[in-house]
């Protein structure tokens, strides 16, 4: 069961119902994210179709001499939205210096499973968690050693989920509470076919349908809400004009749902647009960071389906 600690019920019930009485009904994608979320977006990575995991594992275990060497020495390694790190022990196998390493995730339960797994693993490391949702403003924790370089791990395609103001806000974010020559490894996913990318959404197993249909369970959980869960579906597409994946989930009837006491009708066929997924070329993507970071270098798998990119704080 998820730790209610780590949720701020007050700002859920704010944000959902918000978002369930705009005309077109959304909600924010963090809340997939309690402890089942979590799991069922790690057993989505590990899916054929999802080809996210497979490129930028090809691309990290094919360039890790060049991007440990990038990275350097002396380094505070700070992991955004972190889930289980399993890319991020390429890092920590090769990056033999390291001497802090900062997992971020809203996950509670999860991180601290992760981060106790690290710690029996890499020993000589100091894993310190922090439970915080990352893409609002949130304190860094003093390390012994304040000069190290601070390096900020993006990886997945995350960068995707907000859209292209909310990234902005993200990034300045990001370079406000790191320090002046800190760097950034980020993982972004390109524009492609689209067959490719709806396939990666729409897996056969249908776990990506029970990821997005759990946000319906955690704000149940939360918010007490009786969202009959059965009677939404999963629908993603690639809406190519906005060069974004979204995913909705969609009344199967007319429907009323308590939400916190308030009643939210539902036509059939109505949905909520529970994420979107913004794919970007190079181009595209380097204009978009370019208020604060600029692009050092880029690394793309042998299809060019997916990228990570080293950033540096301008």
């Amino acid at each position: 069961m998820e730790d209610l600690s780590t949720v701020d019920a007050s700002l859920m019930k704010q944000e959902v119902l918000e978002g369930l009485t705009k005309p077109q009904k959304q909600l924010p994608s963090k809340y997939f994210y309690d402890e089942r979320g979590s799991d069922l977006f790690e057993q989505i990575t590990r899916l054929d179709e999802y080809y996210l995991t497979d490129c930028e594992k090809e691309i990290l275990q094919s360039n890790i001499s060049e991007i440990s060497d990038r990275i350097g020495s002396d380094v505070m390694l700070i992991e955004l939205g972190s889930g289980s790190s399993y890319k991020t022990r390429y890092l920590l196998e090769e990056l033999l210096d390291l001497s802090t390493y900062i997992p971020v995730d809203i996950s509670e339960e999860f991180l601290l499973k992760t981060v106790n797994q690290l710690r029996m693993e890499y020993p000589k490391i100091s894993i310190i968690p922090v439970f915080a949702d990352y893409t609002s403003s949130f304190a860094l924790p003093v390390s012994g050693n304040q000069h190290q370089k601070q390096i900020v791990f993006f990886p997945g395609s995350t960068i995707g989920n907000f859209n292209p103001s909310e990234s902005r806000a993200f990034l300045q974010n990001i370079a406000e509470i790191t320090a002046d020559d800190s760097e950034m490894l980020i993982g972004v996913d390109l524009k492609k076919d689209t067959d490719v990318l709806e396939a990666a959404y729409n897996d056969q197993q249908g776990i990506t349908a029970q990821f997005n249909k759990n946000m319906l369970r955690h704000i149940n959980h939360v918010l007490d809400a009786d969202f009959e869960v059965e009677k939404f579906d999963h629908n993603a597409f690639y809406n190519e004009e906005a060069g974004r994946i979204e995913m909705h989930l969609v009344s199967s009837q007319k429907q009323t749902v308590n939400v916190s006491d308030q009643e939210i009708a539902f036509a059939e066929g109505e949905s909520i647009h529970t994420e979107n997924s913004y794919k970007y070329s190079l181009e595209e993507f380097e204009e978009l960071v370019g208020d604060w970071y600029s692009v050092e270098k880029v690394w793309t798998d042998e299809k060019d389906y997916f990228s990570l990119q080293y950033l540096k704080k301008k």
